[in-house]
């Protein structure tokens, strides 16, 4: 069992490493950020936004919560998506949820958790939204792998409604918004929501990902 010690001599070994590699490499870290991704992503710790897309500290910014919900009452997500959009001026920002995301199926089949239930009341619409269509899957991990796929696109959408996103295209920003799901098991992210570049974009898009993922 780790502990707190080990993280703090694992901290300090990267650090030396990074050094190393880039002796300059915090003085410009420190200085400012400016990445051009915002990365809305699930919790889970095996889903580490900047690992997984090869990227170094300081190119992704980044909201985690269970399930990658985004909901126009959570001031939290809403908060970093504005901040991303109006002050870092992100060039797109990446919903990505996983396949076999715990959050997803305790939705999907309906387990009582506790206070999470109410978080996860958005995922269940999602999938009474989609019911028909998820009751013909007779396979349980196939079922969860659509829902996962599904619960994406719907969370673009949302993220494509907030004001902050409608402003920001209003005054002709650049900004794309775009709808990933990461393979636990094989490490290897999926599209499943075409770049929505704009307003006109995102009725075809959410149409064309729900097939999609309906047709996979």
């Amino acid at each position: 069992m780790r502990t707190l010690r080990e993280l703090f001599a694992n901290n300090k070994a990267w650090a030396e490493g990074v050094i190393a590699e880039d002796p300059d490499f915090f003085k410009r870290l420190s200085e400012r950020q400016a990445p051009e991704y915002l990365w809305i992503g699930c919790a889970d710790s095996r889903v580490p936004a900047n690992q997984i897309i090869g990227l170094q500290p300081g190119d992704v910014f980044v909201h985690r919560n269970v399930a990658n919900i985004v909901v126009h009452s959570d001031i939290n997500c809403l908060s970093v998506i504005e901040y991303a959009v109006v002050i870092l001026k992100v060039k797109h920002i990446i919903v990505c949820g996983h396949y076999g995301c715990g959050g997803v199926n305790a939705a999907l089949e309906n387990h009582a958790l506790g206070l999470i239930d109410n978080w996860l009341r958005h995922v269940r619409d999602v999938r009474q939204k989609h019911e028909q269509t998820l009751s013909r899957i007779r396979d349980d991990e196939q079922r969860l792998d659509l829902l996962c796929e599904l619960n994406v696109v719907e969370q673009v959408q949302h993220v494509c409604a907030t004001t902050i996103v409608q402003q920001a295209w209003r005054n002709g920003q650049e900004l794309s918004v775009h709808g990933w799901v990461y393979g636990l098991r094989n490490g290897i992210i999926q599209s499943v929501s075409p770049g929505i570049c704009g307003p006109d974009d995102i009725s075809d898009v959410y149409r064309m990902a729900v097939s999609s993922s309906v047709k996979s």
